[in-house]
Formats: C-alpha cells, sequence, structure tokens
C-alpha cells in the first residue's frame, strides 16, 4: 500500500484516475468502513485511496487539544491498509492548510494531488477555510473537474449513530462493549510494558504495566476483561485502570495480569483490546479482601473471555 505524505504536488498516482474517500478516520469505524466499501464497489480498476489527516483539524482550527484519538496515526494508516485500500494519503493539517477555501482545497489535494474520478466522503462532510466547503461544494467542483461525488449515510446501531466522539465517549466512560459494537472490533491501545512497584506479583497476581500514549482516549477507571497480543501471540487477560486504591496510590496506571502466563515482558510492546468492564475500581479494606475479588474478577473474565478464544 502507498503512503502520500508532504506536498500533494509531488504525490505520484502514476498517471491513473483514482477513487479518493476524505474523512479523519480516526478509529477506522463501521461508519467509515461504510464510506470505503461503497467507494470501492464503485472504484472499477481504479486505484482507492483513502485521504487522512496527520493531526485533527480542530487542533489547528480552534488552538485547542485535539479529541483524545481512538488510534494514533500509524495504527490508523495499518487499519486502513487492512480494508484493502491502495493508498493512504496524509495531509500535515496546518494554519496553510487551514486558510485553504473548499475550492483551493479540492483543486490542490483532489485534483492535482491525487487525480480523483471519484470522490466518496460521509453525508455531513464539512471542509476548507471556516469548514464552509459541503457535500454541495464537492458535486460543483465535480462538475467543473469531473470527478463523481458519492455521499454515505450516517450508520445508526441501534438508534445511535456510529461517530468517533460516541466512541470516545463511551470508552472514557467505561462502556468498552458499545464501543466495540461502534468500532466493528475491540477498542485497543499499544504500549511498552515498563517495570512498576511489583504489588500485583506481591500478592500472587504479577502484572504488566503499559504505556500509553498521552493523545489517545483513555477507558474509565476499572476492572477490563481484555485479549492481549505479543508478537502476534494471544492471551487473555484482566486490566486494572486505576490509581489502586487500597494501596493509596495516586498516579492513574494501566496494568495488565494475563491469565495462565508468567513472563518477564519488560520491553515488550503489548496490544490490549478491551472486551467488557467488569467492575469499577474500589478500596478495599484488607489485601485479603482485594486478593479474593481479584480471584473473582478472574474467573469472571474467563468465563467471558473463553468464547472468544482463538
Amino acid at each position: 500500500m502507498n503512503v502520500y505524505r508532504g506536498d500533494p504536488s509531488n504525490w505520484d498516482t502514476g498517471g491513473q484516475p483514482t477513487a479518493v474517500a476524505i474523512g479523519v478516520f480516526d478509529g477506522v469505524h463501521r461508519g467509515h468502513i461504510a464510506v470505503l466499501k461503497r467507494l470501492q464497489e464503485q472504484s472499477g480498476d481504479m486505484p482507492v485511496i483513502a485521504m487522512t489527516f496527520a493531526v485533527h483539524p480542530d487542533e489547528v482550527v480552534t488552538g485547542m487539544p485535539a479529541p483524545p484519538a481512538l488510534a494514533p496515526l500509524e495504527r490508523r494508516i495499518e487499519k486502513l491498509g487492512e480494508t484493502g485500500l491502495d493508498g493512504v494519503a496524509v495531509i500535515d493539517f496546518d494554519e496553510d492548510v487551514r486558510q485553504l477555501s473548499p475550492e483551493e482545497f479540492i483543486r490542490s489535494f483532489i485534483v492535482d494531488g491525487l487525480n480523483a474520478a471519484i470522490v466518496s466522503v460521509g453525508e455531513d462532510f464539512r471542509f476548507g477555510f471556516q469548514a464552509k466547503g459541503t457535500v454541495d461544494t464537492l458535486r460543483i467542483s465535480g462538475g467543473e473537474y469531473g470527478f463523481d461525488v458519492v455521499v454515505t449515510p450516517i450508520v445508526d446501531i441501534h438508534g445511535t449513530e456510529v461517530r468517533s466522539s460516541a466512541i470516545r465517549a463511551a470508552v472514557a466512560s467505561g462502556g468498552v462493549a458499545l464501543a466495540s459494537s461502534m468500532l466493528g472490533r475491540p477498542f485497543e491501545i499499544e504500549g511498552t510494558v515498563v517495570p512498576g512497584d511489583l504489588r500485583g506479583r506481591s500478592i500472587g497476581f504479577p502484572t504488566a504495566n503499559i504505556t500509553m500514549p498521552e493523545c489517545l482516549v483513555r477507558p474509565a477507571t476499572g476492572v477490563y476483561a481484555v485479549r492481549c497480543e505479543i508478537h502476534g501471540r494471544q492471551y487473555l487477560g484482566v486490566s486494572n485502570v486505576g490509581t489502586r486504591p487500597t494501596f493509596g496510590g495516586v498516579d492513574e496506571t494501566i496494568e495488565v495480569h494475563l491469565l495462565d502466563i508468567d513472563e518477564d515482558l519488560y520491553g515488550e510492546t503489548m496490544r490490549v483490546r478491551f472486551i467488557d468492564r467488569l467492575r469499577s475500581e474500589q478500596h478495599f479494606e484488607s489485601v485479603e479482601a482485594l486478593v479474593a475479588q481479584i480471584e473473582n474478577d478472574i474467573e469472571e473474565a474467563r468465563s467471558l473471555l473463553a468464547p472468544e478464544r482463538k
């Protein structure tokens, strides 16, 4: 899969017309997949390319921090590639891009950059300076430059619109099962296993402490049933997100107890997929009470995860 970056005048599509889907694609959720599938169905022999942004446009437009992401850029590109695309074009959204009019954006990126013959967007797509560009703007420019416009309705699951903002809200409130239904797969984080205070090992439940990029949405504090991946190997586990109040913790951590394995994982990259929230984090009056609850958590997680074992 080709990845186009930098000045769009240097993008080389081999002289072929292309089919282009435009969006932030944070999470590459079911709504995004619908946009891409509809484009792929109509693209014929043309290369299909997703156009996305290195940073969320809101960060540049508002000057405020971007909403926490569902996936870092490189993982987003990877997930887009898994849909069978031929390429991903990444726009470095900066002040110069922000000030482009809708027509300038179309000419620079869609026409000159990717030689688009078909452009696919969601029905609420907005673009260009002050978000003045709409689907109708695209259609008018399509008539001028010779590209067709495909518009996909917002996907709805049980009365809930599938949007990245709704998935972020679900994850942040602990509703990872709901988030999974909108994503089409479990919400996941990927980080490096780093040394902790060995508190879990001291009570018989060794844990892997995971670093997490600050830009990502963080699950609500609590205990979760998770599936983990290390070097392509799959494991079941229980994760605690929180401060460990029984031990007087202050800093929030993400730690995972892998079931039926006890290995030195320091420095390894672990992908943690959150399947369901088992309970909220709580303070226990004794270590014995905490141990008893962890044992219950493990049994509940085994029951929940067993049907998903691969």
